[in-house]
């Protein structure tokens, strides 16, 4: 066996061990609880704690700085299980780790040494602060200001949809530095803020599904930032700073979908199984097993595109085309086969007392979410263009 085939093996034993602690982690300690926090849309503090324990906060950041460093096709196989269960537990996760993506591949070494560790710890946890009231899609139409004062910047603004924003303590804040610069993304920068005075939170936003999360509406007002957490140490690479990121987020929500689909498509079958009509379980009725054998297949489908696009991300390559094709793809699967559950469990999807409900309630959002599934299309063309040229 050559060296190569060795360190593949251990790869693959490590990934192993880590996919089994989440899953007794999960069977243990979530999935009893989960109807409990969703329906009263409570934050699931003592699970956190655990995600803590489990490494999930340093998942994706590397070992030198204290995390587990795991590729992202591992990354993804864990999103997958956890939203299996619940799908709101990988966002706690997921925006923290696109804001230590960004400062692992564009930070100072400073910013690297003193934030890296405290965020693979999860002491030091957010996400993103990005969407504003008037910017959601069109990043380069965020109207949040930073004015550079001595030593110091100064931010006024809102943002706003923020995962994280209550009870994160560090967000990855998208700002203008440059009002006139042409083109705009060039007045763009970026700064790892840290909640304090003039960074308030003004309101927890309500939402249909994705119960447990918080997302919240955030203001700064007179809000100082030293220039020492201006990412990377030079303004206008904001925007490339959040899309870079952007490509780990949608590999995550594409490995969400994939979760939600799965759920969907198991509660399925086993409730086929054993719910009888006309003297006979209704999964031998044609009409279910049609619908099965296309879930089971639209699911399967959506994973090798997840794992493809995280593949692609592991090697280093630009992969915004296979990131949306996944991301596209896999949440609309995840609606689909949610939607089908309800159909096949009929009056039962719609009772609060399975988990049907909230599949249909949580799956609309990952259309949504990382870039609607609109831009994806977009995005897919034309990357596809620009790959093959005429």
């Amino acid at each position: 066996m050559n060296k190569h085939s060795v360190t593949l093996s251990e790869t693959q034993e490590q990934e192993q061990m880590i996919l089994d602690a989440i899953d007794k982690w999960l069977d243990r300690d979530v999935k009893q609880h989960v109807q409990k926090f969703d329906h009263a849309d409570e934050y699931p503090h003592e699970m956190v704690q655990q995600m803590k324990e489990l490494g999930l906060f340093g998942a994706t950041i590397p070992v030198a700085f204290g995390g587990l460093g795991l590729s992202a096709s591992t990354y993804a196989k864990i999103v997958e299980r956890i939203a299996t269960v619940w799908m709101s537990l990988t966002g706690i996760f997921n925006s923290h780790l696109i804001m230590a993506s960004c400062v692992a591949r564009m930070g100072t070494p400073e910013q690297k040494e003193d934030l890296l560790p405290r965020f693979a710890t999860g002491d030091l946890r957010g996400g993103l602060a990005l969407t504003e009231p008037d910017a959601g899609t069109d990043l380069q139409a965020i109207r949040t200001r930073a004015v550079r004062d001595g030593e110091d910047y100064v931010v006024n603004g809102t943002k706003t949809w923020i995962s994280n924003g209550i009870e994160g303590s560090c967000f990855a804040l998208l700002v203008k530095t440059d009002l006139d610069a042409d083109p705009r993304h060039k007045g763009m920068s970026m700064f790892i803020a840290e909640k304090g005075e003039g960074f308030s939170v003004s309101k927890k936003l309500e939402k249909l599904g994705y119960k447990g999360i918080d997302s919240a509406e955030l203001v700064f007002q007179d809000y100082r930032l030293p220039a020492a957490r201006l990412l990377g140490g030079a303004e206008g690479n904001g925007l490339q700073a959040a899309l870079g990121g952007l490509e780990l987020g949608r590999i995550n929500i594409a490995a969400r979908g994939c979760g939600l689909a799965a759920a969907a498509l198991n509660d399925s079958v086993q409730y086929a199984q054993t719910r009888k009509t006309f003297g006979k379980p209704i999964a031998n009725h044609q009409a279910i097993q049609l619908k099965l054998g296309e879930m089971a297949t639209k699911l399967q489908a959506a994973r090798l595109l997840t794992y493809d696009a995280a593949h692609a991300y592991d090697g280093g390559e630009r992969c915004d085309m296979e990131a949306g094709m996944a991301k596209f793809f896999a949440s609309e699967t995840a609606v689909e086969n949610a939607l089908e559950a309800m159909r096949i469990h009929g009056g039962y999807g719609y009772s609060k007392e399975y988990h049907i409900e909230r599949y249909f309630r949580d799956a609309p959002l990952m259309c949504i979410g990382e870039g609607t599934n609109e831009i994806q299309r977009i995005i897919i063309a034309k990357q596809l263009i620009a790959r093959n040229p005429a």
